[in-house]
């Protein structure tokens, strides 16, 4: 069975203004829990309080997987367990637990779990300091 959750959409405009509108991105036995979110701050003043680090543990059961899709912010994914198919650009690439996988964000991607075991995914992104809302978004349509 395949569904549509409601995610949102944001315009990064110039400075930290921001616009949200809802979206869909299609999706089959995904589950994400944030884990820890933290704003920046330290030795980079450029980047002290734009800028958050958020870490989401995404669950795909069984079969699962995640339609089209870009991400708000750039991130490094880890696979905690199972075998993650990603395909980006055509490329498919299987990774497995113990891997590292980069996203810039702006490239559309899709995500599978083609295994009857699960899959978890850590991913860790660098967002605005004020996003609230989920990171998975529709690709724009130019």
């Amino acid at each position: 069975m395949r569904f549509s959750i409601p995610l949102f959409l944001v315009a990064l405009l110039a400075g930290s203004d921001q616009s949200l509108a809802q979206a869909k991105v299609d999706t089959k036995g995904i589950t994400a829990r944030v884990k820890i979110e933290e704003v920046l701050s330290g030795h980079l003043p450029e980047l002290n309080g734009k800028f958050k680090l958020r870490a989401t543990e995404v669950s795909f059961a069984p079969d699962g997987d995640l339609g089209v899709l870009h991400h708000v912010g750039p991130g490094i994914r880890y696979v905690l367990c199972g075998k993650l198919t990603f395909i980006q650009g055509g490329k498919t690439t299987i990774y497995q637990a113990g891997d590292y996988f980069y996203e810039s964000g702006n490239i559309a991607h899709t995500a599978h779990n083609k295994t009857k075991l699960p899959l978890r995914v850590l991913f860790v992104e660098v967002l605005p300091a004020e996003w609230t809302g989920p990171t998975a978004i529709p690709p724009k349509a130019y």
